[in-house]
């Protein structure tokens, strides 16, 4: 049996830590987190979690510049842990915090790739669901017309057509969730 430390539970506790960022690597980090549907401080922990990893990204990222400009501080929740694995990464590797939560934040942006592109398949499709809803529609409606609306196969129409209006309206707001990404 594992046994469980105070210093355990007090590394995964949370705290605030303010960094200087560039507005797009504070937007990328919101929009990753709201499209992937995770808080922000799962992601930092994700991200920063590990010194091994940090450190091998910084190796790997020499080319990697940072912003200058349009940087601002904001303040993030993240866990004890994480903020310690990038205290430690930095000043072992003789790096700005800063600039490591900048490198560290650009690994998202595959995976926003990725889900751009889900999202404009995504929207084709949903394109292709609206105009086979109005198809159902005028269906419906000839069915109303030639069996009356009361008969058994215009009320599945109708159940078909109302299901459909409701998929439609959740993947509406699953694309506007998505739009935020096009921005980027």
């Amino acid at each position: 049996m594992i046994t469980l430390t105070v210093d355990d539970l007090k590394q995964k506790q949370s705290v605030r830590a303010t960094f200087k960022l560039p507005q797009q690597s504070i937007n990328l980090l919101r929009m990753a987190a709201r499209q992937l549907g995770v808080k922000q401080k799962s992601l930092f922990d994700q991200l920063l979690g590990n010194p091994a990893a940090l450190t091998q990204l910084i190796q790997n990222s020499q080319e990697f510049a940072g912003s200058t400009k349009d940087c601002k501080q904001k303040t993030f929740v993240i866990s004890r842990d994480s903020l310690s694995s990038l205290n430690q990464t930095a000043k072992l590797e003789k790096i700005s915090r800063n600039l490591l939560v900048e490198i560290s934040i650009s690994r998202l942006l595959p995976i926003i790739a990725d889900e751009l592109e889900r999202h404009e398949k995504r929207k084709g499709i949903l394109l292709d669901m609206k105009a086979h809803l109005q198809q159902g529609k005028e269906i419906l409606r000839e069915s109303d017309r030639l069996l009356g609306s009361e008969d058994l196969l215009s009320g599945m129409l109708k159940k078909q057509m109302k299901n459909a209006q409701a998929d439609i309206a959740e993947i509406d707001a699953l694309m506007e969730r998505g739009a935020a990404m096009e921005k980027l």
